[in-house]
């Protein structure tokens, strides 16, 4: 027979799944605010974990949160990098990885392991985990039919390139057929020559072309922070003539700059919201976009546009 469940034990019952249920009713005007638009996700490889066991453990979760959106009917796209794994591997291999103002210098040498990490091992992870779930993922790289034409950055860096033009068509058509798109950022010019090009820069340009609803960088800070040192400091809401404010003044240092420069290309392009955060955050994925508060900053054109309404599911002026 079932002891009778009284006092404290009974409250505590009955809060937890109240609890839960309070969530899902915050999600839901934010899934249907969501249905049917664009998220592009970019998915850092400093957010990945050094050991094992734990980075497994936090591929399946991102994996689980881009699932779940695709499953409540967004439709996303995710472009990553891999830095850390692409210097990983050049140590055990004995290579000396050489830099030139924080961009990598990639020879004919170090662009054979950039395609071999990015292409071979991460895009595969990726596309492993999500597809447990089922067969949703696709891995593509940016010399996939034209995805990402390059050009050549100017500077003594080799094989590092800019994107200069993005076509979305191979994305679209996938989209249509309720895929998954996974990106790895490498590009080729129009004579077929590779390009080793930043993911934030990628992520930013993809999302442009593709008339983005949202455009999230999980990285390994919390947010945008008007000084860089103190987590306090972190804004929830900011305009690109904030952002690029922050950039002009120093506030924006290291790998923020190429996210910050991404986040206000994009907007100024067409793409509704963009979003930095802490990638690390347990399901902080699914934090930012449907609920209230967010974990992390959102950027918009303006100051009106960064309010945030639970009622409406949008942002509201």
């Amino acid at each position: 027979m079932t002891a009778a469940v009284t006092g404290a034990g009974l409250a505590e019952a009955v809060e937890a799944p109240a609890a839960k249920a309070a969530i899902l009713v915050e999600a839901l005007p934010y899934i249907l605010r969501f249905w049917g638009k664009i998220v592009v996700v970019k998915y850092g490889g400093n957010v990945r974990a050094d050991d094992d066991t734990d980075d497994a453990a936090a591929l399946a979760q991102f994996a689980e949160d881009v699932v779940l959106m695709r499953s409540v009917g967004m439709l996303p796209v995710v472009v990553h990098g891999g830095g850390p794994q692409i210097g990983s591997l050049m140590e055990r291999l004995g290579m000396v990885p050489e830099f030139h103002d924080g961009q990598r210098v990639t020879d004919a040498e170090t662009l054979e392991i950039v395609r071999m990490v990015l292409v071979g091992k991460v895009n595969r992870e990726i596309v492993s985990a999500i597809n447990v779930h089922g067969a949703l993922a696709v891995g593509l790289s940016g010399e996939d039919a034209n995805l990402i034409t390059a050009v050549a950055r100017p500077g003594q860096l080799g094989f590092v390139g800019d994107v200069e033009v993005v076509d979305p068509s191979l994305i679209e058509r996938l989209l249509a057929q309720g895929l998954i798109p996974v990106v790895a950022t490498i590009g080729a010019d129009a004579a077929g020559q590779a390009y080793n090009i930043n993911a934030d820069a990628v992520a930013g340009a993809v999302a442009a072309a593709l008339q983005a609803e949202k455009l999230v960088f999980l990285t390994d800070v919390s947010g945008v922070r008007t000084d860089p040192d103190d987590p306090a400091t972190m804004l929830r809401t900011v305009t690109v003539d904030e952002l690029e404010a922050l950039v002009a003044s120093g506030a924006a240092t290291s790998g923020m700059v190429p996210k910050v420069e991404a986040c206000t290309r994009a907007v100024r392009a067409g793409v509704a919201r963009a979003h930095i955060l802490d990638g690390r955050v347990a399901h902080a994925l699914l934090l930012e976009i449907f609920t209230d508060e967010g974990v992390g900053t959102m950027v918009s054109t303006d100051v009106g546009t960064t309010l945030r309404s639970a009622e409406t599911g949008e942002d509201t002026p």
